[in-house]
């Protein structure tokens, strides 16, 4: 079975493409510069491609608050370019896995996000990924869409390699802590993509829609900065020696974000027999696994500040 993945020098993509062989997979790679998904021909030509049977989106444009000033870039990408991969999947009859987030949600519900809530987009990086959603469930009837949150991993820019690098540059940083997520490992997330993937190749009864994955439990992104230290000096040394806990309000960005971005995973542990993993599980086996992991990325400084 030949597997198209679009974005796949992204984070999660290039987990994909890493781990598509052990699942018994042929995976055709698909990003920029080689491949736009803004522009349809290409799209096109490429779904088109023999016996891709098929697509996942890993694309995203995911600088939320660039986002902002970018509106007709986030929106080309994020929606043009799904709209584009549905509508041609359509006509070459193949199903197509698309990759959203719970930036589509607000953040006001007190309780986990179900599939089934309204959602309500703060800022133009949700608004956008949001009526990618609309245009996938308009233009392709065989699809998936995986909404999932707070994701990293050991490729592309990323909270986790953001906490190792300036670990070792800093004593002490301010972290946001009143907002809540599920942390979510692009590897895990990979491996329950290419699981559906399976159940897609051997079945007939495909429960098409839209689910959500992120791991279990919750926490804030100071919560997870302290966690990271106290996980990562069992294989490095660092400099730092105070996550201190700040507000939103005093760290205020371009883009508003969700409070709240838990999201409720049953679906898919009912539909797929997929159980996500509990976050810090995830974490520790992502840095022992990577324990030479630590250089730095300064291109995520959306939640702390040195």
């Amino acid at each position: 079975m030949k597997i198209l993945i679009t974005g796949s020098s992204g984070q999660l993509g290039w987990e994909l493409c890493k781990r598509g062989k052990s699942h018994g997979f042929d995976i055709i790679p698909a990003d920029i510069p080689e491949f736009d998904i803004t522009d349809s021909a290409a799209v096109k030509a490429i779904v088109n491609q023999p016996d891709v049977s098929l697509v996942i989106n890993a694309s995203a444009y995911t600088a939320v608050d660039k986002a902002e000033s970018e509106p007709e870039t986030a929106f080309a990408i994020n929606c043009d370019g799904p709209a584009y991969l549905a509508s041609s999947c359509a006509e070459a009859k193949i199903p197509l896995i698309h990759i959203s987030t719970d930036y589509v949600f607000d953040g006001t519900r007190e309780q986990p996000y179900l599939e089934t809530d309204s959602i309500s987009p703060l800022g133009i990086y949700g608004k956008s990924k949001a009526q990618g959603e609309i245009r996938v469930r308009t233009l392709l009837k065989e699809h998936i869409i995986i909404r999932t949150a707070w994701l990293y991993g050991i490729h592309g820019n990323n909270f986790v390699r953001t906490m190792l690098g300036l670990g070792k540059e800093k004593e002490t940083l301010r972290v946001v802590a009143d907002q809540y997520g599920c942390p979510t490992c692009a590897a895990d997330l990979a491996e329950a993509i290419l699981t559906i993937a399976g159940q897609i190749k051997k079945r007939h009864n495909i429960p098409w829609g839209t689910y959500h994955y992120c791991s279990k439990g919750k926490t804030t992104w100071h919560g997870f900065a302290e966690k990271i230290f106290e996980l990562a000096r069992q294989y490095d040394s660092f400099l730092i020696k105070k996550v201190i806990p700040v507000t939103t309000a005093e760290y205020p960005t371009p883009a508003r974000r969700p409070l709240n971005s838990v999201m409720d995973c049953s679906m898919l542990t009912k539909n797929f027999g997929i159980s996500p993993a509990q976050w810090q599980e995830s974490l520790a086996t992502m840095l022992r696994q990577n324990s030479n992991f630590t250089e730095p990325d300064p291109g995520n400084s959306l939640f702390f500040r040195s």
